[in-house]
């Protein structure tokens, strides 16, 4: 399995936003924009969402839940990704191009 870089993760059984150390230098609206966005999608399917950066630095989107969680809703979970790829995609997009300069040296 590859090594990829985790952007944030949002767990909505421990009520919990955690955002990667290597990211706190993004403009603030983007980092409340990707809370806002993480805490309610584990709020409405439930579960836990991690959103990592892939090795050529685009954004990969990883859901999970407990074993016997029968309130996580798998569909919703594919449904709302794609949601926040079409509503957020100015956004998810700065992101990918923020760290691709910076984290993998591309453009350089």
């Amino acid at each position: 399995m590859s090594e990829h870089e985790t952007l944030c993760v949002s767990n909505a059984y421990l009520k919990k936003f955690y955002l990667n150390e290597h990211f706190q230098q993004l403009p603030q609206h983007v980092k409340e924009e990707l809370k806002i966005m993480c805490v309610l999608f584990t709020e409405d399917v439930g579960g836990i969402l991690e959103i990592y950066f892939d090795e050529d630095g685009f954004l990969q989107y990883k859901t999970s839940c407990r074993e016997n969680d029968f309130y996580y809703d798998e569909i919703g979970s594919v449904l709302k990704i794609k949601q926040y790829q079409n509503e957020k995609r100015d956004i998810l997009e700065a992101v990918e191009t923020y760290y691709r300069i910076l984290f993998l040296g591309e453009g350089l």
